[in-house]
């Protein structure tokens, strides 16, 4: 009985989560070495990333947070719900 009440509410407390997004830019750029150095994940072409790294070294890789699919933003109307903040 008690695993029943655990399942239950924990199905009822994940509803309150928001959806997580991924992020929105395909390409990270690597500065210095593989395993040290500096990451910035703001390309959204190949080409992008690549003038990023130029004249400073390093190399692009494929962003692993990335899924392709659309951002929502404000402007288009697809923001997601928020909920009021309660008092603290």
């Amino acid at each position: 009985m008690r695993a029943l009440t655990a399942v239950v509410l924990a199905m009822v407390a994940s509803s309150f989560v928001d959806d997580a997004r991924a992020d929105p830019y395909r390409w990270c750029a690597e500065f210095g070495s593989q395993h040290s150095g500096a990451t910035s994940c703001y390309s959204v072409t190949l080409e992008q990333c690549r003038a990023t790294v130029s004249g400073v070294g390093g190399f692009c890789r494929e962003n692993p947070f990335y899924d392709g699919l659309p951002v929502r933003t404000p402007e288009d109307g697809l923001a997601p719900r928020r909920r009021p903040r309660s008092p603290r």
